[in-house]
């Protein structure tokens, strides 16, 4: 069963499976908060350090549930540092609550999580001050002057300093899978493209051989036909007659043949495109593709293939978008792509590799990429591409 889940699952399952036995000791402590007598001689209520004490605790694990459903999947933001710090405080509150250091077992929780929320530098930083605010829960605790509770402190940062490293190795083994992935379905789309384009090759090839071989030999021959027509009388002429007709239709057949050959020579696109979208964790992609997109040409239809997939990689590694929306269609004798999230975006974006390799592959076919972006607008691309040599 563990076998079936992903290094994030595995994660947050143990994490709230020792948030659940860390409850255990809580609900124990909860004994020594005495209900509070009524003024009124009525019932007795909770005391009001138990009450904050259930809320942290509770509240813990509402928010640690919450901020790893998608753990790994979506990009930071800023939304993830206020449930950190949430969850940060609500363990806090749990050791100043209970005078022990339970806090400090949430805390080891929270440190697998940190390298997914935070960078490196940060959630180091964020380790060691999250460990100093239990400094003078344990200089209360019964036989510990202020230095045995720094050594207690720092004790705890090494526990939670191993969990932080279980953390960051799972996430980079998740973004190595990613990366894998990501690798695949860009060969797999390759070896789609040049089997579509083997294919039209080779249909071009059968076309030309039987246009150049069988073609001139029907006419060869519908010539000599001809000619005996004229030679020969009688019913032998007949025949030679009928003969050069079968000639002539055979001839007409064969350059038909030909033709529907050399104009289904066009590259299917649409199957390579869908490969290369396909199982893309961290970005939900809608794509309005038609089926079939023929192109004739097997060049131009590598350059779709590589903006798309420069498009697909921008989103995920640079706009922090957790949608795209991928348009690709052919419009008389261009192709278009239009493309546009919902990540942060840029009011005067910088072209890096990606557009600038998408550029150079468009303008070497007379193609053209409009940029539509603005701050907290997302990004959008609109790319065309002639389908025809300009005269």
């Amino acid at each position: 069963m563990l076998n079936r889940l992903s290094h994030t699952q595995l994660l947050r399952y143990s994490g709230l499976f020792t948030w659940a036995v860390v409850g255990i000791p809580v609900v124990a402590l909860t004994w020594y908060f005495p209900a509070i007598e009524a003024a009124d001689g009525g019932p007795n209520i909770l005391n009001p350090g138990l009450l904050l004490l259930i809320l942290a605790y509770g509240a813990f694990g509402l928010i640690y549930w919450q901020m790893t459903r998608a753990l790994g999947l979506r990009k930071r933001r800023l939304g993830d540092i206020v449930l950190l710090a949430a969850l940060t405080v609500a363990a806090i509150v749990v050791s100043y609550q209970t005078g022990s250091g339970v806090g400090a077992v949430l805390m080891m929780i929270i440190a697998g999580v940190i390298p997914w929320l935070v960078p490196l530098k940060v959630g180091v930083l964020w380790l060691v001050l999250q460990h100093a605010a239990l400094v003078p829960v344990f200089s209360k605790m019964e036989g510990f002057t202020p230095g045995f509770a720094v050594l207690q402190a720092m004790t705890y940062v090494g526990y939670s300093s191993f969990a932080m490293v279980i953390g960051l190795v799972a996430r980079q083994q998740a973004e190595a899978r990613e990366e894998q992935r990501r690798l695949n379905a860009e060969l797999r789309a390759t070896r789609a493209l040049l089997a579509e384009s083997s294919r039209m090759s080779e249909r071009v090839r059968i076309s030309r051989e039987l246009h150049d071989l069988l073609g001139h030999h029907l006419t060869a021959l519908s010539l000599n036909l001809e000619v005996a027509g004229h030679l020969t009388e009688g019913r032998a002429q007949e025949h030679v007659r009928q003969s050069h007709t079968l000639a002539k239709l055979l001839l007409t057949d064969v350059r038909e043949a030909v033709s529907e050959m050399r104009e289904d020579g066009a590259i299917d696109l649409s199957g390579a495109i869908r490969t290369l979208v396909e199982g893309v964790p961290a970005l939900d992609i809608r794509l309005d593709l038609p089926e079939p997109l023929n192109i004739d040409d097997p060049d131009r239809a590598h350059v779709l293939l590589r903006c798309t997939q420069e498009i697909i990689t921008n989103a995920v590694r640079h706009a922090g978008a957790s949608t795209l929306w991928l348009s690709i269609a052919r419009d008389g004798s261009e192709a278009r792509i239009q493309a546009r999230d919902d990540g942060r975006g840029a009011d005067d974006p910088a072209p890096g590799n990606g557009l600038r390799g998408i550029r150079e592959r468009l303008g070497a076919y007379g193609g053209r990429v409009d940029i539509i972006t603005g701050r907290g607008q997302g990004f959008a691309l609109d790319i065309r591409l002639p389908l025809e040599n300009s005269v």
